[in-house]
């Protein structure tokens, strides 16, 4: 069993001796622990060494948690020679009471719908060849004035009186880099920045994976402004219009755009990959294409699927700033993207994102902060479990922690230590209840 002290030296020169100890002993609770996983249970966990009180001041002290995730990931998770995305996703947290800091009312993907609760804005490194992401920077999101008092977008609010048609008098054409970024997105580029300063040249970074909800022109440019590519996806029915080729090479032309796309009857030329699966036809195309919106050319990825059977069809757009990405690899980055969504699930089912009820901004913080740190520990002791015990997941590490506490406290009680054989029976015995997974096998017992 990995020693999880000797895990954490990494951290000491940004935390002290007390904080290492006492985060080192929430840690090994955590692992153990069944239940909610709230101070008042990771005490009980924690045995004598320490208290609910010791809880108290772990969870309110400030503790500089990107720079433990970036020396944990440089230390323990980094591999040389590996293709590292930089994606961004948004987790909701469901919360009840008034006092929580930050509770306000959030979209939460999972209920489609506002809930009451907590938001957090979580940076991963999302590594191509393992397929995998690690959180490396969460912040809460905490809403303007602005953001409360106009829930809806203001691209989304309608004029009062429509205007006429046509260019009004004495208007001039706008630098569309040159525009004004939302709240939300100055956030991002306040933690991509810091996020850089700590990286530095050890990472290149290249592109920034963002889900749909930022495939508008304002985020391309904050992108840019980091010096980032980004990939996400359009709307369904966005407006895209292949560039204007003047038929007559003498004669000039200032028009900029030329057809437009018709997602129906998509040109041959664009067409690069059309394949039939289980009477499903899925057809890729690619083409560099221009929105109206947008201040550049686009890299646009279209899928189409129909249905062979009822002739239904459905498309997906997708888009990056690079024109020189290729299809496959705009396909594959974007679904990498998804692999954040697995840090949410086991940071709420198993580290307790979804349980702490902690009030105050640095509690709240810390609780936060040290779920996804969780994340990336426990990959890292899977990895190492996984050699002997092939197939096993976090309900079987965690089973493997509780039988080695139960183990440790029995050993306290006893007046001599067994045999080291009939030790180590006791210990491959109390440590395999509650597996999901055989031990010898990997598979699931029938």
């Amino acid at each position: 069993m990995s020693d999880i002290l000797s895990l954490l030296q990494c951290l000491l020169p940004q935390i002290n001796a007390t904080t290492m100890r006492q985060l080192n002993q929430i840690i090994m609770a955590m692992l153990a622990m069944d239940g909610r996983v709230t101070m008042q249970g990771i005490s009980r966990w924690t045995g004598t060494g320490g208290s609910y009180r010791t809880m108290l001041r772990f969870f309110h002290t400030v503790i500089p948690w990107a720079t433990l995730f970036w020396l944990f990931f440089r230390k323990h998770l980094f591999r040389a020679n590996e293709v590292y995305l930089l994606a961004g996703y948004e987790v909701v947290v469901s919360k009840s009471g008034k006092k929580t800091y930050g509770l306000d009312r959030f979209f939460s993907s999972l209920v489609s719908k506002p809930i009451s609760g907590l938001s957090f804005f979580t940076l991963s490194l999302v590594s191509v060849e393992q397929r995998h992401s690690f959180p490396i920077q969460i912040e809460q999101v905490i809403k303007s004035d602005v953001e409360k008092s106009s829930p809806v977008p203001t691209s989304e609010v309608k004029p009062k009186h429509k205007r006429k048609r046509g260019r009004p008098k004495g208007s001039k054409n706008k630098n569309k880099t040159q525009v004004v970024l939302t709240s939300e997105l100055v956030r991002i580029q306040e933690m991509i920045n810091s996020l850089f300063k700590l990286l530095g040249d050890f990472i290149p970074l290249t592109y920034l994976v963002l889900d749909g909800h930022f495939g508008n022109n304002n985020a391309l440019q904050m992108a840019r402004r980091v010096n980032l590519h980004i990939i996400s996806k359009l709307r369904y029915d966005s407006a895209l219009y292949i560039p204007y080729q003047n038929p007559d090479p003498n004669s000039r032309s200032r028009r900029k755009y030329g057809e437009k796309i018709d997602y129906c009857n998509i040109s041959d030329e664009y067409l690069c990959k059309s394949t039939i699966e289980e009477d499903i036809k899925t057809d890729i195309y690619q083409a560099t294409l221009l929105h109206k919106e947008f201040a550049q050319a686009l890299n646009v990825v279209i899928l189409v699927k129909t249905n062979l059977k009822t002739n239904t069809r459905s498309h997906v757009i997708l888009f990056s700033s690079d024109l020189e990405l290729s299809f496959e690899k705009i396909i594959d980055y974007y679904k990498l993207r998804f692999q954040i969504e697995f840090n949410f699930r086991d940071a709420k089912q198993f580290w307790g994102l979804e349980d702490f009820m902690n009030l105050s901004q640095t509690a709240v913080t810390n609780a936060a902060n040290l779920a996804f740190f969780l994340v990336n520990l426990s990959h890292y002791l899977l990895a190492d479990f996984r050699q002997h015990n092939p197939g096993s997941g976090i309900i079987d590490l965690k089973a493997y922690y509780r039988g080695f506490r139960y183990v440790r406290e029995m050993l306290k009680m006893l007046p001599e230590i067994p045999e080291p054989i009939l030790l180590t029976q006791i210990f491959a015995k109390l440590t395999s209840l509650g597996r999901i997974h055989n031990v010898s096998t990997g598979v699931e017992p029938s």
